[in-house]
């Protein structure tokens, strides 16, 4: 079952690199309390994620957290070596949370995953975004195509806010 409006987050345990190495965090620690918007990309480093759709995020950073939003976050399946190394190339470091669903867990968990395998990416999230209180999806936009970021993109967000 996907993921809708009005549905609650399911438990998960991410990871994110810091100065001191990995440190985990859980769907309680990010969203509890809290209004988050959550983005997906396929991958870190593919070409429409990090010159597209990241760059976005950043560049309306403080647009979206003027807007009552208190923090951002950006998952992938990938590892937390890799998250953390986006994170540093993209000068997203220390603004938004670069999270490492690195088995998929909770791709999975939402019905968000799709077989990228004929591209050679294996088995990654769809591009998605999503306003989330209080650990509760209050909008939901998921891209058609991988390749492209338009209704989960940081403008569109900033419209639902």
């Amino acid at each position: 079952m996907t993921i809708a409006i009005g549905s609650r987050l399911p438990q998960a345990t991410f990871k994110e690199k810091t100065a001191d190495g990995p440190v985990e965090i859980t769907t309680d620690q990010l969203f509890a309390g809290k209004r988050v918007v959550l983005f997906a990309v396929p991958g870190a480093f593919t070409p429409t994620c990090s010159l597209n759709h990241l760059p976005g995020y950043l560049d309306n950073r403080d647009a979206i957290l003027a807007k009552g939003v208190d923090d951002i976050a950006v998952v992938a399946v990938n590892d937390w070596h890799v998250m953390g190394a986006w994170a540093q190339s993209s000068g997203g470091l220390g603004k938004i949370h670069f999270l490492a669903d690195w088995d998929g867990a909770f791709t999975k968990a939402l019905g968000l995953d799709v077989d990228l395998s004929g591209g050679g990416l294996g088995v990654r999230s769809k591009r998605y975004s999503m306003l989330v209180e209080d650990g509760v999806v209050k909008s939901l936009n998921v891209e058609e195509s991988p390749g492209q970021a338009t209704v989960s993109a940081a403008d569109a967000m900033l419209q639902q806010i």
